[in-house]
């Protein structure tokens, strides 16, 4: 579990960097993958995953630091789930450079030998909303920026 969890981190970190291989390196993923983005929309699937998507990510991402902080671990024999908080500092999307704290489900499935990363679920949602600006998310009906 120790070892998930300090694989976990540096795997984020190297993501956050901009560092595409050294991420797919230290966190080699199931062919039945799925990835719930924080920034929503439909789930994306590993078969969905081609060397340009990849290349794509790794270009997403830049200059980024990466702090995790672990908040409950589960394990069986072949399968481990890591609920955690991530604070990352980064450039995303052609962004400038900001502080992004997420909430995230790590979900790994021992193949062969080997942990593969089966599942990641990730939101901003780390302060709480209201009830109806959940609705409206849920909906579809929020806006991009809250109302001040």
């Amino acid at each position: 579990m120790a070892a998930l969890v300090q694989r976990s981190e540096a795997s984020n970190a190297a993501l956050v960097r901009g560092d595409i291989e050294g991420y797919r390196a230290m966190a080699p993923h199931a062919d039945d993958y799925t990835l719930m983005s924080p920034f929503g929309g439909t789930p994306t699937h590993g078969a969905d995953m081609t060397e340009e998507s990849w290349a794509a990510v790794g270009r997403f991402f830049r200059n980024g630091t990466f702090e995790q902080q672990v908040v409950q671990t589960y394990g069986s024999a072949d399968m481990v789930v890591l609920a955690t908080r991530e604070r990352c500092h980064a450039e995303v999307g052609g962004l400038p450079a900001q502080d992004w704290l997420l909430r995230v489900t790590l979900v790994y499935r021992r193949e062969g030998g080997q942990w593969l990363l089966a599942h990641r679920h990730a939101d901003p949602l780390v302060t709480q909303i209201s009830l109806a600006r959940a609705a409206a998310l849920a909906a579809g009906d929020a806006p991009a920026m809250p109302r001040g």
